[in-house]
């Protein structure tokens, strides 16, 4: 892990921060805008913005189901911008890169345990009282698949790849039977998922959950996530040949037709976020896609980055600070630096002005740490 002003020297997407930032402003405290507003308003149309800040119970869609593929997607931007192939390259000098890459997948899945076992809790002594499937755990995977196959294989070989897993895990959780159940059992308890989990997955599962959401099977379609962020990544690297504003109709276009595709095949295959179905990954893909043709051109295109400039600095250290919302009580150092204020405001108002202390701490941090080019890049 680094941090140094030297990470940054080659020039950022500013929209990639900003969209990633984005990303991450919901889980830092912006979803409790939404119930804020409606105890300040009493405007019953809240609750259907608020309705979109959990995730769905089991089949169906979500805002906030967005967030954890939308991070994914968005990693395979970041590699797709300046994708490289090393297979023709001696050993010698590609271990660097597997290296490196290796160096990531232990760190970020060893952070997405600490970040399991976060404030209040402690990592248990016992070994099986761990969880180890994670959010950054699957990140990591999905990025090093992602690397190892943009490294090493063809352009046509990625999209076949892309194909066979999106066919394939179809095949696979609908159409064989899972030994002591069903064919196409899509619940918690009978899927193939929960069937792979409860015999390979190390220590517990998310809440002793039959199927852990980010266990081990439906590590497999995420990598679809990061594989298409790959191909939004190499779309975008052609602006300028092609021209800012067509690249972005096209990233746009891709992304609504991708949505539609998805919810298409939700027909027989449900969209389902802890199943991570093949018709998640499209849905999931086309929001990302649109969301990046969006952000592209208002932050790269027309320059408006001002405006951005909280998501920016969310976004620069997102890891980082993902980390911190789960080791660090920002609650408690919100109270403690403003709950006077907090109380002294009117108390309809009192649930928005915590959301925004709450935020506000995070950001006065993550804005230091920018202004003084500080960056923790995994």
């Amino acid at each position: 892990m680094t941090t140094t002003d030297t990470v940054k020297k080659k020039q950022r997407l500013a929209s990639l921060d900003a969209l990633r930032g984005f990303d991450m402003f919901w889980i830092l405290g912006g979803q409790g805008i939404f119930a804020a507003l409606l105890v300040l308003t009493g405007w019953q149309g809240w609750k259907a913005f608020e309705a979109q800040t959990v995730h769905s119970p089991w089949h169906g869609f979500t805002f906030y189901d967005l967030i954890f593929p939308l991070f994914i997607f968005l990693s395979g931007v970041a590699m797709g911008l300046s994708p490289k192939r090393i297979d023709h390259l001696p050993l010698k000098e590609r271990l660097p890169y597997y290296q490196k890459a290796l160096k990531r997948l232990v760190i970020l899945s060893a952070f997405g345990v600490l970040y399991n076992h976060g404030w209040g809790t402690g990592m248990p002594m016992a070994l099986d009282e761990i969880r180890y499937a994670s959010v950054l755990g699957r990140i990591a995977i999905a990025w090093f698949i992602a690397a190892m196959l943009v490294w090493h294989t063809s352009m046509r070989t990625q999209v076949m790849v892309l194909v066979g897993i999106l066919v394939g895990y179809w095949l696979w959780l609908c159409f064989i039977l899972v030994p002591g159940g069903l064919a196409g059992d899509l619940s918690a308890e009978g899927s193939w998922n929960a069937w792979i989990d409860q015999r390979l997955l190390p220590g517990i599962s998310y809440q002793n959950r039959p199927v852990d959401p980010e266990g081990i099977l439906s590590n497999i379609p995420a990598v679809a996530n990061a594989m298409m962020g790959v191909f939004a990544g190499r779309l975008i690297a052609q602006a300028q040949e092609r021209g800012q504003w067509r690249i972005a109709a096209i990233l746009f276009g891709s992304g609504l037709v991708s949505l539609m595709l998805g919810w298409l095949w939700d027909g027989i295959f449900p969209v389902n976020k802890e199943l991570w179905t093949s018709s998640f990954v499209l849905v999931t893909v086309g929001w990302s896609a649109m969301l990046l043709a969006l952000f592209y051109v208002l932050v790269d295109v027309l320059g408006l980055q001002k405006w951005a400039y909280p998501f920016v600095i969310i976004g620069a250290n997102s890891i980082i600070i993902y980390l911190a919302s789960s080791l660090v009580s920002w609650s408690h150092i919100s109270k403690s630096l403003f709950g006077g204020v907090i109380r002294a405001v009117p108390e309809p108002w009192q649930p928005l002005v915590g959301v925004i202390a709450l935020l506000g701490v995070q950001l006065l941090v993550l804005h230091w740490m920018y202004r003084r080019k500080i960056f923790v890049s995994v």
